[in-house]
């Protein structure tokens, strides 16, 4: 009996972690053969720490996703750099730019989203594509292009308050550019942080080196000056990065006649109205999953995997729960949840602490003594607490107020300390790796933190529990001396 034929289209986080799924279930493919189909060339790469590298504190390599020839050993057709173009439901064929149609029994759409521009005077060309001088950060590309241009002193506009655009301007600012952000909407991060907590985070991100135009839009753009705001100043830039969010690529599906709306839509099988083919990420719209985020398309290819290979039919996709951290140099933020609460509220709870001085903000909404929505800012402590009680949905204690500062850590939180960290708590939230997985893949072998990471992926998402990675590995290994 030969193998299923899954295509994926996408050879994005969403679509190679699928095929790596498929892979850890059906290693040497004989239940699923896999094609993997990527617009962009070259390999995949871990799209979360491209503020890194556009810091320049992260190589264009060390975001590498897998080693050379990984795919091959793994016996998966990737084809990098060749765009899909059409795909025929009834035929069940994908037809890519080179007149090459590709069989399938399952397909999967992977294609995540591209970045949107904003109607601005200026901004882009006739054809939508960015005027000279503009760079939309959303490939690895993009971010290349944006540091051959960030030398110190160059004036730089980056257009977009949200966590990419703030990401962006941080990380440029690491290099001495002169940043400006516009942002049209009253605060930063309006979708994660209510007006306060965005209030002192501009506080502290100018510290840093960062200014703002918030509640402003750009309304003319003039290549090699800069932006003309709609109250009539002006902000010089050299260059323009724009991070003002993004649209699903849903063009093949629209074209193929699958239901779209904002993105296309799947059920709890990942499935679109099409039997055979399914959509994860981005592109995909599940009403439990948060556009834009990883870790949803991860635990999406996790399900979709055990579906393709028939190893777990019952799978189902129920939705993430997200705790959303802002990777910024000298900026410690977490949020969760709902955080806009109406205070004459009285069913939830909120506790509010805030220091703008030092740039701490805290929030904390409780109802039936859970946390329902949190956001720490410069409490790294509290953060790991609230994420905690969070993720689990646990009661928190009595003392609310040492919740909120930190001095709370439940037993399962990480903890300085790997020896009193519980085998239960989750070490890599993106990964769902536990301190216990950790733990039986040293004893099978693994001798360092890279290995670890090899075996459980264990720190290869934000890369916030990297730290945390290596102090239980070099707990392991302190632990192996000693039983030696």
């Amino acid at each position: 009996m030969s193998p299923r034929a899954v295509v994926i289209v996408g050879a994005g986080m969403a679509g190679m972690r699928l095929a790596d799924e498929i892979r850890r279930r059906d290693p040497d493919g004989e239940r699923v053969s896999v094609t993997v189909l990527g617009a962009e060339p070259g390999p995949a790469y871990n799209r979360v720490l491209l503020s890194g590298v556009l810091a320049g504190t992260m190589s264009a390599a060390s975001v590498t996703l897998y080693p050379p020839g990984w795919a091959e050993d793994h016996h998966i057709d990737l084809r990098e750099g060749v765009e899909a173009r059409a795909i025929d439901t009834a035929a069940r064929t994908v037809t890519t730019e080179c007149g090459t149609e590709i069989p399938f029994d399952a397909l999967v759409l992977a294609t995540g989203a591209e970045p949107r521009i904003p109607p601005t005077e200026g901004l882009s060309g006739e054809d939508g594509t960015p005027a000279r001088g503009v760079v939309a950060f959303r490939t690895l590309a993009d971010c290349l292009r944006i540091s051959a241009g960030a030398r110190p002193g160059v004036p730089i506009t980056v257009i977009g308050g949200g966590l990419l655009g703030l990401e962006a301007a941080r990380s440029l600012a690491v290099r001495g550019c002169a940043v400006t952000v516009v942002h049209p909407v009253g605060h930063l991060m309006e979708r994660q942080l209510d007006t306060e907590a965005g209030a002192v985070l501009a506080k502290t991100l100018t510290r840093h080196g960062v200014r703002f135009r918030i509640g402003r839009t750009a309304a003319r753009y003039l290549p090699g000056d800069g932006l003309k705001l709609d109250d009539g100043s002006h902000v010089p830039a050299e260059l323009v990065v724009v991070a003002a969010g993004v649209r699903a690529r849903t063009g093949l599906a629209e074209a193929a006649g699958l239901p779209v709306a904002g993105g296309v839509v799947v059920d709890d099988t990942l499935r679109t109205a099409h039997p055979a083919v399914y959509a994860i990420g981005d592109v995909a719209r599940h009403p439990g999953a948060t556009p834009g985020l990883v870790e949803p398309a991860w635990e999406q290819a996790d399900v979709l995997a055990g579906l393709l290979t028939g190893t777990d039919p019952q799978a189902r996709y129920r939705g993430t729960t997200v705790v959303t951290r802002l990777k910024a140099r000298g900026v410690d933020l977490t949020a969760m949840g709902e955080t806009t609460t109406d205070p004459d509220d009285e069913i939830d709870e909120a506790l509010r602490l805030s220091d703008p001085a030092r740039g701490r903000y805290a929030k904390l909404v409780l109802r039936d003594d859970r946390v329902r929505a949190a956001i720490m800012l410069g409490l790294p402590d509290a953060a790991a607490s609230a994420a905690y009680y969070y993720t689990n949905d646990v009661p928190v204690p009595e003392d609310r107020l040492a919740v909120l500062l930190g001095r709370a850590l439940p037993p399962a939180a990480p903890a300085q300390d790997p020896a009193a960290l519980a085998d239960t708590a989750t070490v890599c939230r993106c990964n769902h790796v536990t301190k216990a997985q950790l733990t039986a893949a040293w004893r099978t072998g693994a001798a360092d933190a890279a290995d670890l990471s090899a075996r459980t992926r264990a720190g290869t998402g934000c890369g916030t529990c990297v730290p945390l990675l290596r102090g239980i590995a070099g707990w392991l290994a302190g632990r192996e001396r000693e039983a030696s």
